[in-house]
């Protein structure tokens, strides 16, 4: 049998990149797991990563440090509240505070120079960009956009050893079909980590800041039960 194709998968550990993780896997690629800490105040989502490849056979689960907070300038990344108990009009007007300046290229970036490294064609990553419309590096056309970069930028590219490709299999699927995607390939999302305020202590999930909302009313309109803990 020939060998499986490998692929890069950015792994945060929440249940969209767990879901594409899964995608990628039952297509037949062999797992290379890449995490980011990029500084992130909810570092509860790294340990999340790590459950995440190991429950899905990851061939190997590697974590970068790559240290945006220096930078600032997010909910995420600086003291700046996380926005609680938004309304989903709320939620869809304009770029959130929780945006990460430059955060999806620098990913795909550590993505792509390890993929360059390990041979990989195919890079995957959990985007959407229905749910998170006010997130610029969440477009189909960021994404085009990169898979060019990433083809003029690269030695293997410019030789045409590789010929990468981004896959973003979440980009236009509602929360209710990723998690419905998810459950239907055996993920487990007991493992997963969405809270951008989670309790300091157990990492226990607020409920309130928009990713939980956003996953809690994906989890209702999907019909199954959210298995995380959460505080509030």
């Amino acid at each position: 049998m020939p060998p499986q194709p490998k692929a890069v998968v950015l792994l945060s550990g929440g249940l969209d990149s767990a879901t594409t993780a899964a995608i990628a896997r039952s297509q037949g690629y062999a797992l290379h797991a890449l995490s980011i800490d990029y500084g992130q105040r909810h570092r509860f989502e790294l340990a999340a990563a790590g459950r995440v490849a190991q429950s899905l056979g990851a061939a190997e689960h590697r974590t970068v440090r790559v240290d945006l907070a220096e930078m600032g300038g997010s909910a995420l990344t600086d003291a700046i509240p996380v926005p609680q108990g938004r309304s989903a009009s709320e939620m869809a007007g304009g770029i959130p505070v929780t945006y990460v300046p430059a955060r999806n290229t620098v990913m795909l970036s550590v993505a792509l120079g390890m993929a360059e490294v390990i041979g990989a064609a195919d890079i995957w990553v959990g985007v959407n960009a229905v749910d998170y419309s006010g997130y610029p590096d969440c477009r189909p056309e960021y994404i085009t956009a990169f898979e060019r970069l990433a083809n003029l930028a690269t030695k293997a590219g410019v030789e045409g050893t590789l010929k990468f490709r981004i896959h973003a299999p979440l980009i236009d699927l509602t929360k209710a079909d990723i998690i419905r995607r998810g459950a239907a390939l055996g993920v487990d999302y007991s493992l997963t980590h969405t809270c951008y305020s989670p309790n300091p202590e157990d990492g226990a999930a607020c409920g309130a800041c928009d990713a939980c909302q956003l996953r809690l009313q994906g989890f209702a309109d999907a019909g199954l039960a959210d298995p995380i803990h959460y505080f509030a």
